[in-house]
């Protein structure tokens, strides 16, 4: 893509927030300013591998599918202490995460709601008490494959993972009204 090109690229989720979602809040929430209302900040995936401990291949593997889901590489989470009952050392391997900021945040969020989502076996949406008090909403997958870039046949092992959404929202109705503008499908 050229400089040019990769300029006029917005991301249809961010559209979305320009021409429907901010209006709509500016409106129901009473803001003045464009710049009150709330908006994504951050999103940060984490994928534990305890096993890591047996096998440190795994975690090389757990990072492989993590960049193809984020479509950037995480980093290596390591432990701090040694810990001998769980025969965890200090400096090992026992996770990665990754942090999405601009672009790939919102590409990521719109391949979540409207793709990963739907494919998550018995689902009956997700819940609206995981807010933090502070506008951010936590949630946990139990399966990497429902993300269509994951490969059924080339995973050793089904992982599960935690996604943060960090948002300028000061309360947790401001940060539901922001997610229920980005589609996320609540349980009602």
């Amino acid at each position: 893509m050229t400089a040019k090109a990769k300029e006029k690229y917005v991301p249809r989720l961010q559209r979305h927030y320009n021409d429907v979602v901010l209006p709509e809040m500016m409106k129901s929430q009473g803001y003045t300013n464009r710049l009150q209302v709330p908006r994504l900040e951050k999103i940060v995936i984490n994928m534990g591998v305890g096993e890591s401990v047996n096998d440190s291949k795994k975690v090389k593997s757990a990072a492989e599918q993590l960049t193809l889901i984020a479509g950037q590489r995480p980093v290596v989470t390591k432990s701090r202490k040694a810990i001998a009952s769980f025969k965890l050392r200090a400096g090992l391997g026992i996770g990665c995460k990754v942090t999405l900021r601009r672009e790939k945040m919102y590409e990521f969020m719109d391949r979540l709601v409207n793709i990963a989502m739907p494919r998550i076996r018995d689902f009956r949406g997700i819940s609206a008490k995981s807010f933090d008090g502070a506008g951010n909403y936590a949630m946990g997958l139990k399966e990497q494959i429902v993300f269509p870039e994951i490969d059924f046949d080339k995973i050793d092992e089904i992982r599960g993972m935690d996604i943060v959404i960090c948002t300028t929202a000061e309360t947790d109705s401001e940060a539901f009204a922001l997610l229920r503008g980005f589609n996320m499908p609540f349980q009602s």
